[in-house]
């Protein structure tokens, strides 16, 4: 891990690698790619205590290959995003770099109006998915898609046609694995298309660099934009919030009401009784979201935004022009060839509506995700150096420099994300009765918050000048 991690003498030998300098310093994101790749067989991916994905052993480790940590997003592989994606896009002709988004060939806004109404934002990712396809480009997607199953809502599931491509749309704020995927597709020949998380992809550019077959079958990788992952716990208490009594066996979390801009969808949840209920992420899952509630601890040391490994990445267009439109609006960075042509053809031909648009208000776009991932994540670094705690080693560079108010709310928010995860240890029914116990919990760290916006509205408002000035700028 770093200078204090623990040394080979000091672990158990019998145990793997993985649970050792990971799982045990709670540091696995449950991607799954070490139950996946294991010699033995003899990693298996289970709830945790938190409700999150974390591999378990069903014996134990008498190889002690290493490969589950090598293969770890969250290991000390000598591996960072930047050394993957100069690899792969390095030489790309008209290839360009930016310290936020990694290397970038083109970047687009706009939507696909087939997919818009199902999907998340513009239904770019969708439809990109249903279109390598349709070219035969891939033959197989992966993708993660609703299951029915209350013990585990949604996972990642290999699709054949863009029908059932399109049955899986929508976003997904929920854990999932990959280690039965990627069974299957070590088993079953073609070539895939892989969807996931900035971390998910790097674990997957990870095991391509010692599995052959990864290597020859991934052949394009769809990357989304992530602030952070959320254990199973958001999906109960925001169901809590909605007032939903019975057991969730489905739940859609970006839906998209014709008489609200795109930033204010809702949640919508079913139940084995047929009930279904309705929230707006104006009545408290944006309280939740934002301060990190349920959120996992791995996520603390994820500097990756953009998904800066994977071929073309999509997100939500967070700016003030698109925002407000109910039918969503994608934004895309495009790092590969030959997915730039394939937008550019099907543009061309009326298939999407697509425009170019400067990499810069793509940054934009991520700002406070950006803030979280790169200052705050440095100042925690800064301090897990002086507290000597264990950690994985990041391309950023351990920092003091938070403004006084910033670290207030960066410590702040830690309490509260510190608090969410605990509370489900002590009350497994919050569910049904513990929202207003929560919510009495975090009582004198939001009134802290309120306090830190309204003391820093005057710099808010500049730096508001200052932006529209950049987009004059931008548009020109």
């Amino acid at each position: 891990m770093n200078p204090t991690s623990l040394s080979p003498q000091e672990n158990d030998c019998v145990k793997s690698p993985v649970i050792t300098s990971v799982v045990e310093h709670d540091l696995c994101i449950g991607c799954g790619l070490c139950a996946a790749l294991c010699p033995q067989g003899i990693l298996t991916m289970q709830w945790n205590c938190y409700g999150e994905y974390n591999p378990v052993e069903t014996s134990l480790c008498t190889t002690e290959c290493g490969l589950c940590l090598k293969v770890c997003p969250f290991a000390d592989s000598g591996e960072n995003e930047d050394t993957i994606a100069k690899r792969l896009y390095g030489a790309v002709p008209g290839i360009r770099h930016r310290s936020e988004t990694g290397y970038y060939l083109a970047s687009y806004v706009g939507y696909s109006e087939r997919h818009r109404p199902t999907s998340a934002s513009g239904g770019m990712a969708t439809w990109l998915l249903e279109a390598l396809l349709a070219e035969g480009i891939v033959d197989h997607v992966i993708c993660v898609a609703p299951t029915g199953d209350p013990e585990r809502l949604f996972s990642f599931q290999v699709f054949d046609t863009p029908e059932e491509v399109r049955a899986g749309a929508g976003s997904a704020y929920y854990p999932v694995e990959m280690s039965g995927a990627i069974r299957h597709l070590l088993t079953v020949p073609g070539r895939y298309a892989v969807t996931g998380l900035p971390c998910f992809l790097k674990a997957i550019r990870l095991a391509q660099q010692r599995n052959k077959k990864l290597r020859e079958r991934i052949v394009v990788t769809v990357g989304l934009t992530c602030g952070q992952l959320k254990s199973r716990h958001f999906t109960d208490y925001v169901a809590a919030l909605a007032g939903v009594r019975g057991e969730v066996t489905g739940v859609r979390y970006r839906g998209k009401s014709p008489d609200q801009p795109a930033n204010n969808f809702y949640f919508s949840f079913t139940t084995a009784d047929g009930e279904e209920r309705k929230i707006f992420w104006n009545e408290g899952i944006a309280e939740t979201w934002g301060n990190r509630w349920f959120t996992q601890k791995a996520c603390n040391y994820c500097d990756d935004v953009f998904a800066e490994c994977a071929d073309v990445t999509c997100m939500d267009a967070w700016l003030p022009e698109f925002s407000g439109d109910p039918g969503g609006t994608s934004l895309l960075i495009v790092r590969s060839g030959e997915m730039l042509n394939l937008i550019e053809e099907c543009c061309a031909f009326g298939k999407i509506s697509v425009a170019s648009i400067n990499i810069s208000r793509v940054v934009r776009s991520q700002r406070s995700v950006i803030t979280i991932k790169k200052s705050h994540l440095a100042y925690r670094l800064y301090q897990d150096e002086l507290l000597r705690k264990v950690f994985p080693k990041k391309r950023i560079r351990s920092s003091s420099n938070l403004s006084e108010l910033e670290r207030w709310k960066f410590k702040t928010i830690c309490a509260m994300q510190r608090q969410s995860r605990e509370f489900t240890l002590k009350n497994s029914c919050y569910l049904k009765d513990g929202v207003s116990s929560l919510k009495g919990e975090m009582y004198w760290d939001l009134m802290q918050l309120r306090l830190i916006r309204f003391l820093s509205f005057p710099f808010r408002a500049v730096r508001y000048g200052l932006e529209l000035v950049a987009q004059t700028l931008d548009r020109r």
